[in-house]
């Protein structure tokens, strides 16, 4: 067996790849279901549970985000390595179950494990559905089924508001005191959301894996390539990976893990949020588990990614605009209906039809006028990463400090929109600060800061402000939601300032990259 391409015989794609298409959309509306569900379920869950805003935020983000951007770097190479028909349909399996058990929750700790399964499992869905559609689909049809595929994104976030406000208002009138089994609203929505997911597992393990276009090398024994793996960013097998590279690696990894330590608990102690700051330094401390590996396996791509510092500065100023972005879209929801008082089958509706239609406009329009910028400037891309930071501020602040429900979802529409339209930039930007063969990790890196940015923190510091302006109302912490939201504008000064900096480095960088990576032609 040779490493050479397979060449395709048909140039067509089958009526049966259409049909895996359809499964594989399927399984990503179901995805962003699971995900996005909590949010318009959160006054209940918060209610319920007694939680303030802040311990809602990390429900919706690093609960979920640490353990997603974890994973998805090793359960993406055990789907170049083994059978990726059953790897999506056990994630599936895992993250559906997870939702299930999240209606059974009775405390904020069981709902964050819940959510952490949520995360784990979905972290298969991507890696294994891209893989499948490359091999069932010819070349020239690929962008298609990409596209078809990524709608289920859009799909998904929209329609979660809407099933999630149906079914936990259903439940209530029908049981006013509680349930079978004691169950409210928000418990029956998660159980309804996520057993349908069990029996799509099943039905994802009747498709055909076909054969890989591009096989890589025989893997034998790819459960032990996927634990090598883990020992380069999942702790506690990170102390593995570091042993093995020699007792400096190791010392290095323990002084990081115990520094990472140290401020957690400081940010414990000014915060209270233990959850958070836990989540957050094992996010960290294993993203630089990853980066020293990396350097140590492959200092060429360490060199372009980590070294560059037009890399990381894009991808931390785009990481500004989806941490605004997690946020408003976690918080919209809540916000109407405790700030506004908006019907919540109303606002369920309008704000998913919103999401839905904003992030599809501004992810298509912004990456064509990011290609017609790059094409009269190398840095051009970064100047539509800066309209996605200063163009939502408006609309922010107009939306989120009226008290007219029709400019509200007007203003909620336009911030949407404008902030997705630096995504396709941003993306494309860190592609062209790599050589071809190191575009997977240099994606991989990319969604890791976007994750452990963007989602880890958007949610959360919104809820953490809204608890730090908000006041006591009979013993209980009513938090300033409108304030929360409105302090995001804060983080366009910084992210300005990186992307300044990106934008004077990125030609540079990218017209050096083999002189940089020493991988000279």
């Amino acid at each position: 067996m040779t490493d050479e391409p397979v060449e395709r015989a048909e140039t067509t794609a089958t009526g049966y790849s259409w049909y895996v298409l359809g499964v594989l959309v399927v399984v990503y509306i179901l995805n962003f279901i699971d995900r996005q569900i909590v949010s318009i379920l959160a006054v209940e869950i918060k209610a319920d549970l007694d939680l303030t805003d802040s311990e809602m935020g990390f429900l919706g983000g690093a609960a979920f985000a640490v353990f997603y951007a974890l994973f998805g770097v090793p359960l993406g190479r055990l789907a170049d390595n083994w059978h990726r028909v059953r790897l999506l349909s056990a994630g599936l399996a895992l993250w559906s179950t997870m939702t299930a058990l999240s209606g059974f929750a009775r405390t904020q700790l069981t709902l964050s494990l819940a959510r952490m399964g949520v995360g784990v499992g979905e972290a298969t869905a991507s890696p294994t559905a891209y893989s499948l559609i490359s091999d069932y689909f010819p070349k020239r049809q690929r962008a298609t089924a990409l596209a078809i595929y990524s709608s289920g994104l859009y799909l998904g976030g929209g329609v979660s508001l809407l099933i999630g406000a149906s079914i936990s208002q259903a439940w209530n009138r029908a049981y006013p005191s509680g349930g079978p089994l004691g169950l409210v609203g928000w418990q029956a929505a998660f159980l309804a959301v996520g057993v349908p997911g069990l029996l799509v597992a099943l039905w994802v393990a009747t498709l055909r894996e076909p054969p890989r276009d591009r096989p890589a090398r025989a893997q034998r024994r790819p459960f032990r390539e996927f634990f090598v793996d883990l020992s380069t960013i999942v702790p506690p097998f990170t102390l593995i990976g570091a042993w093995r590279r020699g007792p400096a690696a190791l010392a290095l990894n323990l002084a990081f893990a115990a520094a990472t330590i140290g401020l957690a608990w400081t940010m414990i102690g000014f915060t209270g949020n233990v959850p958070q700051w836990s989540a957050a330094g094992l996010g960290y401390y294993a993203v630089f588990s990853w980066a020293s590996d990396l350097r140590a396996r492959d200092p060429a791509t360490f060199r372009l990614i980590w070294g560059t510092p037009a890399f990381i500065c894009t991808t931390l100023g785009y990481s500004m605009v989806s941490l605004a972005a997690y946020a408003l879209a976690f918080w919209a929801a809540p916000y109407a209906e405790t700030v506004l008082h908006l019907p919540k089958q109303e606002l369920a509706f309008i704000l998913g039809a919103n999401g839905a239609i904003a992030g599809f406009l501004g992810v298509i329009i912004g990456g064509r006028l990011a290609d017609a910028l790059r094409a009269r400037d190398p840095a051009g891309r970064v100047l539509m990463i800066v309209f996605g930071v200063v163009a939502p501020i408006a609309p922010i602040w107009i939306g989120y400090t009226t008290s007219n429900s029709t400019l509200f979802y007007t203003m909620n529409f336009l911030a949407g929109m404008f902030g997705a339209a630096a995504l396709g930039a941003a993306a494309a930007t860190t592609q062209d600060l790599v050589l071809p063969r190191m575009r997977g990790t240099a994606t991989a890196a990319f969604f890791l800061g976007t994750t452990l940015v963007g989602l880890c923190f958007g949610p959360y510091v919104v809820g953490q402000i809204s608890d730090l302006a908000g006041s006591e109302v009979d013993g209980r912490l009513i938090g300033d939601l409108r304030t929360g939201i409105l302090s995001l504008v804060a983080v366009a000064p910084v992210a300005l300032g990186l992307l300044f900096f990106a934008y004077r480095a990125v030609p540079r960088a990218e017209a050096t990259l083999e002189e940089r990576s020493g991988e000279l032609a």
